[in-house]
């Protein structure tokens, strides 16, 4: 979407229908700009007859009716909020309708026509941020809160919109500041070989933005899927019970199910909810030898996504499998079951075939093993709680996560810049050109929020929004 940046200089007075298109029982239709208050005035008749919205107080509902002329369109609540102290730091209305779609339209005409226009896609979070009252790394947050669809999702984006990450990068960014600061006027001071930054301390800090910016970007792995749901693949040989589990999981009857061998040719995926945190379930091809074309696509992504999940079910059968298929399958996955980045769970179905579990199953197998009958769905619970289990939500509260890709990519340009500066004083680099690798580095940290940007970047982050945010 190509997004027009609007130039707030010309105090023009925008309108949105700040709640979803649509009948409802109510709708907000919000004002932002210099007019919001007059046009308010003119359309707005409130019950109290001694009101006078001009002089009546920031934050403060009223109870009265739009008119059109002599005609009534409706009853309504009228929230008035008066700059700086509003969401934009601009004089700000918003009208509580009740939601036909025929209100909503006759009201927005209305105001367009007393002097207002439309808002543009994230119009009135981007005049927040032109106004200081966000930075843009919190202007970003406030997408995410909106789309937020877990806990763990909502305390990122929250932690974040209230100002976590910001003062993390604010606080790295003015240490950097000072340094350079220094060094730069050893430069103004060059013919007298004046030292005013001190080697070692310098080394000292570069050493602490390594680490704290290498923490940063580590984090992103797990701020990335906590904000799109965590992908878990259900992998194993066909017929085993691999989209049964997936029906299971999701409460519906989301795959076909059949005795057939091969029946899931492509990758079937849906998200579930459990205790705050999003998993992105994703029911793959089963694994064999296979002449049939399709269904040899289906196979091979079924790898591409066990390459993609963060943690992997591998299913089988108990009723048919042995005590050695088990030592073939821990030494086909060995690979995966060692790698730090992932985290593969045994679930043995259809238990229900089986008047008892073979004791060698759980005192041989070492992985993480579930026994479950997923077409009577008998301790699927068991799952979801060892899914939750491998993620520290605590996390979220202890530290700071990145989640936002474009920080990750900045994040990742100012690591390169500290690791440039630190080889440069190991190698007695001019002091001249140590300060421009440092401004480059301060240039990516005040990317991030935004204290330096270009019109680029802010079109793609605000055109992303919702019409009315």
């Amino acid at each position: 979407m190509q997004y027009d940046l609007i130039d707030i200089s010309n105090n023009e007075t925008i309108v949105a229908l700040a709640s979803p298109l649509g009948i409802g029982a109510i709708a907000t239709i919000r004002l932002s700009g210099v007019l919001s208050l007059h046009i308010a005035n003119q359309i707005f008749t409130p019950k109290n007859k001694k009101l006078v919205l001009k002089e009546a107080q920031s934050h403060r509902i009223h109870y009265g009716f739009i008119n059109d002329k002599d005609c009534l369109i409706d009853d309504v609540l009228l929230s008035v909020f008066k700059g700086p102290n509003s969401y934009t730091g601009e004089d700000s209305i918003e009208i509580s309708c009740h939601g036909s779609l025929y209100i909503q339209q006759r009201i927005l005409e209305l105001i367009i026509n007393c002097g207002a226009r439309a808002a543009t896609a994230g119009e009135f979070t981007f005049r927040a941020f032109m106004n200081g009252k966000f930075d843009l790394s919190q202007a970003e947050a406030v997408a995410d809160l909106i789309a937020s669809n877990s806990l763990a999702s909502h305390q990122l984006a929250l932690d974040q919109m209230r100002g976590g990450f910001s003062a993390k990068i604010k606080e790295l960014r003015q240490k950097f500041v000072d340094f350079a600061s220094l060094l730069e006027l050893e430069l103004d001071f060059g013919e007298e070989d004046v030292e005013f930054a001190n080697r070692h301390d310098l080394m000292k800090l570069l050493d602490q933005m390594e680490f704290e910016i290498s923490r940063l970007i580590e984090s992103f792995k797990l701020g990335n899927v906590l904000k799109h749901g965590i992908p878990v693949a259900i992998i194993g040989k066909p017929n085993v019970g691999k989209s049964t589990l997936l029906n299971a999981l999701l409460n519906e009857e989301k795959a076909i199910v059949s005795p057939i061998p091969g029946t899931t040719r492509d990758v079937i995926e849906d998200t579930v909810n459990i205790d705050g945190v999003s998993f992105r379930f994703i029911d793959t091809a089963g694994l064999r030898e296979s002449n049939d074309s399709i269904e040899a696509i289906g196979i091979e992504r079924t790898y591409e996504k066990i390459k993609q999940a963060k943690i992997i079910l591998y299913v089988f059968d108990i009723s048919e499998t042995s005590i050695e298929d088990l030592n073939d399958l821990l030494s086909e996955y060995k690979d995966i079951i060692e790698n730090e980045n992932k985290r593969m769970i045994l679930v043995a179905n259809k238990i229900d075939q089986l008047v008892e579990i073979p004791h060698g199953f759980k005192t041989f197998v070492e992985l993480e093993t579930i026994f479950i009958s997923a077409k009577r769905k008998e301790n699927i619970n068991e799952i979801s709680e060892i899914l939750v289990k491998n993620i520290d939500i605590a996390r979220l509260t202890d530290n700071t996560i990145v989640s936002n890709i474009r920080h990750y990519d900045s994040l990742n340009k100012v690591l390169q810049g500290v690791e440039k500066v630190k080889a440069e004083f190991q190698f007695n680099t001019p002091t001249d050109l140590i300060s421009i690798d440092i401004r480059e580095a301060l240039y990516y940290l005040g990317e991030i929020t935004g204290e330096v940007t270009s019109d680029e970047i802010l079109g793609n982050i605000f055109g992303k929004f919702c019409i009315g945010k």
